[in-house]
């Protein structure tokens, strides 16, 4: 630093400029202006004009008068902007950047900064003292218990805490991991540490307990909500950054953890567990509580009795996962196929898996469907009278083209189906794809001929419908034959159509004979026998019609 600047420093700190706006006016750094100031005092301090002794007319300037008791600050016109401010979360140097560029203000930064500071000066928050009848409510969390010796290392495990709010009675355990099921098991422990469950559990919004915070209707994990209602118990999830309404389980942690747990280590788990229930036994449930001035273990005898009694039957716990219903009515759960009717195919499930059974259920109402017992990977638990109604895509288009052709048919397929379900597709596809050769009331004949049967087959149906065609075949003319089955009759009798005398004159000139010498195949009417038959008369139209003197179709050589 140059000499010019020193003895500027020098001159502003004569003058009672504070550091910082000597730093904001040159830029010289503040610990350099620090260090100058220091040496100025101190030869100040040494100096004979400093102690009044010499003659000198530099001395030190007196210390400034405390202000009036009336004085305002510059900041005091502009407070409701600064308050404004404030609640926005802007620091004292946004504040005033802004006083300055936008509304004129002259004093100092300084002066911001003290009139924010005693702005965001705040009473306490206050709670209320909660008070709680025996038996009616108790308060869980983790925590981290001391170190245990686990594969090799030294590790701090969970802390598990559950403790009355009453009596302030507690149940500790230690656990390495944590699950919904770990969770709800150690809910179940310390129910039957107490000798009975409370009404209300509070508990954070952890995700063993809570799957989504709410304050209004917070979703809890399945596993422990089933739990909780087997036991008679409703859940009460905190708020979130609410730790004062389990105060009570908080403080139980931090006791134990400090008293119990500090500076120790443990060769197990099951060690620190076994020193945790000893230290509940024999020092934490007899001493004198800070707030109620009761011991505890006696404040416990006197809740005890208030405890809802523990249900006969232990909470049976399980897996949950969604399924979707399968063409045949099964749903599959760990490689097996089991039953799910009523529910529809296609709509998803929620099934439940236990320990020696399966449950499906609604996926809204959770209402129950179908109960199974577990069964082996690839087997299947569909019973046999529920195989025939297998609504797929493929039978439902084939009973209905069976409807179509007719109520006969319709109920041969109906039968088929019913009787072999799936494996019918094949004898239904060839009956109604009869359809294609038979008239529709051939094959309602055919199939009200087997209707008797025990099992309508596919080839007795075709062979029906074969014999019913070709006796009336024979029971009817050409004409009405194919009138009876819907085929267009073939006639020879036409104006566009030529006779047979026709024919012959052509072929007789193509071949270049006369028609005189070329007569009517005598052969035609006869027989190898040489009996002679009648020779058949001609039509009318076509005998007695004279002779064509040309051809009047178009393109045709014809004479």
């Amino acid at each position: 630093m140059t000499q010019q600047k020193r003895d500027t420093v020098k001159t502003l700190l004569g003058k009672s400029v504070s550091q910082h706006e000597i730093h904001r006016k040159t830029g010289i750094d503040r610990k350099t202006i620090r260090k100058i100031a220091r040496t100025l005092a101190h030869g100040r301090a040494k100096s004979p004009m400093a102690t009044g002794s010499g003659d000198g007319q530099v001395q030190i300037p007196p210390p400034r008068p405390p202000a009036p008791k009336d004085a305002r600050s510059a900041c005091e016109p502009h407070r409701e902007w600064i308050e404004a401010q404030i609640r926005l979360g802007r620091n004292a140097t946004a504040i005033y950047q802004d006083l300055v560029d936008h509304h004129g203000f002259t004093s100092r930064y300084n002066s911001v900064k003290r009139f924010c500071r005693c702005l965001k000066k705040t009473e306490p928050a206050q709670f209320d003292r909660l008070e709680f009848l025996p038996g009616e409510e108790a308060q869980v969390d983790y925590g981290e218990g001391a170190l245990s010796l686990h594969n090799g290392r030294y590790r701090r495990p969970r802390l598990f805490v559950m403790t009355l709010r009453y009596s302030r009675r507690s149940f500790r355990k230690v656990v390495w991991t944590s699950s919904s099921e770990t969770w709800s098991r150690l809910h179940e422990e310390a129910f039957r540490h107490f000798g009975g469950t409370v009404r209300y559990i509070v508990l954070d919004n952890l995700k063993e307990g809570v799957i989504k915070p709410d304050i209004f209707e917070p979703e809890l994990n399945r596993v422990y909500a089933e739990m909780l209602r087997h036991y008679g118990v409703v859940a009460d999830a905190a708020r979130v950054r609410d730790p004062n309404r389990k105060g009570t389980v908080e403080s139980a942690i931090q006791h134990t953890q400090a008293t119990a747990l500090k500076g120790r280590r443990f060769d197990s788990l099951e060690a620190q567990n076994t020193f945790l229930a000893h230290w509940e036994t024999n020092w934490a449930a007899k001493r004198i509580h800070g707030r109620t001035k009761r011991q505890v273990e006696e404040m416990f005898q006197e809740e005890r009795p208030h405890l809802q009694a523990l249900p006969v039957a232990p909470f049976r716990y399980f897996t949950e996962s969604r399924r979707t219903v399968q063409e045949d009515t099964t749903v599959q759960v760990d490689g097996a196929w089991y039953a799910a009717r009523p529910a529809g195919i296609g709509t998803e499930v929620l099934v439940r898996c236990y320990e020696h059974e399966i449950e499906i259920r609604d996926v809204r109402s959770l209402a129950l469907i179908r109960r199974h017992g577990r069964i082996a990977k690839g087997a299947v638990e569909l019973p046999e009278a529920e195989r025939v109604f297998n609504p797929s895509r493929q039978t439902r288009t084939l009973l209905a083209r069976a409807s179509d052709i007719g109520p006969q048919t319709a109920a041969v397929c109906q039968r088929l189906f019913d009787s072999q379900g799936r494996e019918a597709h094949r004898r239904l596809w060839g009956i109604v794809g009869l359809a294609k050769r038979y008239p529709a009331w051939i094959l309602e004949q055919a199939c009200a001929r087997v209707a008797t049967q025990a099992l309508p087959s596919y080839k007795v149906i075709r062979t029906l419908a074969d014999q019913y065609l070709s006796k009336m075949a024979e029971r009817l003319d050409p004409r009405q034959a194919d009138l009876a089955l819907n085929v267009p009759a073939l006639t020879q009798e036409h104006e566009l159509i030529r006779g047979m005398r026709d024919y012959v004159e052509l072929f007789t000139r193509a071949s270049g004979q006369t028609t005189a010498s070329v007569q009517s195949p005598p052969a035609a009417g006869r027989q190898a026998g040489g009996e002679t038959l009648p020779r058949p008369q001609a039509s009318p139209s076509v005998a007695d019609a004279p002779p064509r003197q040309g051809c009047a179709a178009p393109g045709c050589a014809c004479p």
